[in-house]
């Protein structure tokens, strides 16, 4: 789709396998995390970024679809959109295929920069939110 960014690639190995004999929702999840650090760091948000500017990202809903079975062997990536932007809140999606291009799984995410020291949302600085901007 437009304006979707790679963010992960990798490998399903045999022990992401679970009792039926498919990758375990629990990998899936994880190659989906990878994705969301290198998502906002590819926009500025690596751990520099938090760090110096007390700054943190809070998951406030996940919602994830599974298309179909991932194998041992295949080769897995995730691309990601932004679908909402405001002044606190980034609600993005992350698509998993295979390499047939088959998708695999689909996570909505909504999530809220926040003021680290604080512990209260705060509104993205805006080198950030027009980086951000640029990606709709």
């Amino acid at each position: 789709m437009p304006g979707d960014t790679l963010t992960y690639k990798g490998a399903v190995y045999p022990w992401h396998m679970d009792h039926m004999d498919h990758m375990n929702v629990m990998f899936i999840v994880g190659k989906f995390d990878e994705a969301t650090w290198n998502f906002f760091a590819g926009f500025g948000m690596d751990v520099s970024y938090f760090k110096d500017n007390k700054a943190a990202m809070a998951a406030v809903q996940q919602d994830i679809a599974y298309r179909k079975e991932a194998m041992p062997g295949a080769v897995v990536e995730a691309r990601t959109r932004i679908v909402e932007l405001r002044d606190k809140v980034l609600k993005y999606v992350h698509t998993m295929t295979d390499g047939d291009g088959d998708v695999i799984a689909e996570c909505e995410m909504t999530t809220v920069h926040m003021d680290s020291e604080a512990r209260r949302s705060s509104p993205f600085p805006e080198a950030i939110r027009k980086a951000l901007a640029n990606m709709l």
